[in-house]
């Protein structure tokens, strides 16, 4: 087990970091380098590691990530080498929520409203998550495990006994639920949504 690489992945503000700060509380040991710090949108910090962002370019520093897990978001994972096993919890999230906070975020950073509206990065999300699951379907040295966000929230120990018994019956469920603030998920969907 050891000799595997974990990796949680989804679309931006799918639930990745709730997902890594789980994985932490249940004992799994966690890359990352605090360059990106804590701030309103995600108050327990992003749970982010700089180099995955280069995998393309530098993939050296992998073989150092066996047996701990790190984040990556989903448009990265093709550049993986295929030389090593992976894991890949990959997280998934109401796409009206998803939306919603991430705009909120670019918004709280200054971002232009105008750049991209919902209803066009819904579309270029929706086609993105199709052709990711087809290519993952094809990885025969990646096992995923498809969580969601909203499904977490609402039922977080049993989503911790799924997470645990994917990566082998190694880590402490009841730490991992626990971890799960619902007063976090502050971009629901509206039943219409």
């Amino acid at each position: 087990m050891d000799s595997i690489i974990t990796i949680v992945s989804g679309l931006p503000r799918s639930g990745t970091t709730l997902m890594m700060r789980m994985l932490e509380a249940g004992g799994i040991e966690i890359v990352k380098d605090n360059i990106r710090k804590a701030d309103e949108d995600n108050p327990d910090g992003y749970y982010e590691f700089e180099k995955v962002k280069r995998i393309k370019e530098d993939s050296s520093w992998l073989d150092s990530t066996q047996g701990k897990v790190f984040k990556m978001v989903s448009m990265l994972l093709y550049n993986l080498p295929t030389d090593k096993n992976y894991k890949v919890i990959f997280m998934k999230r109401n796409m009206h929520e998803m939306l919603t906070s991430q705009r909120i975020m670019l918004e709280r950073h200054g971002h232009d409203k105008s750049r991209a509206n919902d209803e066009e990065m819904g579309r270029l999300y929706d086609k993105h998550l199709t052709h990711i699951k087809r290519w993952l379907e094809t990885q025969d040295n990646m096992d995923i495990l498809y969580i969601s966000y909203n499904y977490v929230i609402e039922s977080p120990r049993k989503n911790a006994e799924i997470v645990n018994q994917f990566l082998g019956n190694r880590l402490d469920v009841e730490k991992m639920a626990k971890v799960v603030d619902r007063s976090l998920y502050r971009n629901r969907a509206s039943a219409g949504n």
